[in-house]
C-alpha cells in the first residue's frame, strides 16, 4: 500500500492486488505457525489495516466523483427550465386575465 499513491487508497481497481498479497501473506504465516485462520489476531491485524488506509473511503469503496455531464447536465437544465417556463406561463395569465372584470 506504501507504493500507491495516497489518492488510489480507495480506488478497489488499485488496492485489490496489493490487499490480497496481504491476505495471502497473513494465512501463510497462520499456516507456518500452525494457527487457524481467520483468527483474533488477523483480524485485529486488519481492523488496524482499514482504521489506517480506508478511513476516508465511502462504504461502497469507489471514489466519489460528479458524474459525467451527458447525466449531470439535464438534472441541472430541465429544472431551470420549467422554472422559466412556469414564470412565462404565470406572467402571460397575468397579462390576459387583466382585461376580463
Amino acid at each position: 500500500m506504501q507504493e500507491l499513491d495516497q489518492k488510489q487508497w480507495c480506488s478497489w481497481e488499485d488496492t485489490v492486488e496489493p490487499y490480497g498479497e496481504l491476505t495471502n501473506c497473513t494465512y501463510l504465516v497462520a499456516l507456518k505457525m500452525e494457527c487457524f485462520w481467520p483468527n483474533r489476531l488477523v483480524d485485529e491485524f486488519f481492523i488496524r489495516v482499514h482504521k489506517h488506509y480506508f478511513h476516508d473511503c465511502s462504504l461502497s469503496g469507489r471514489l466519489l466523483r460528479d458524474p459525467p455531464n451527458r447525466i449531470l447536465g439535464p438534472f441541472i437544465v430541465i429544472p431551470i427550465l420549467v422554472t422559466l417556463l412556469m414564470t412565462a406561463l404565470v406572467v402571460w395569465r397575468s397579462k390576459r386575465s387583466e382585461g376580463i372584470v
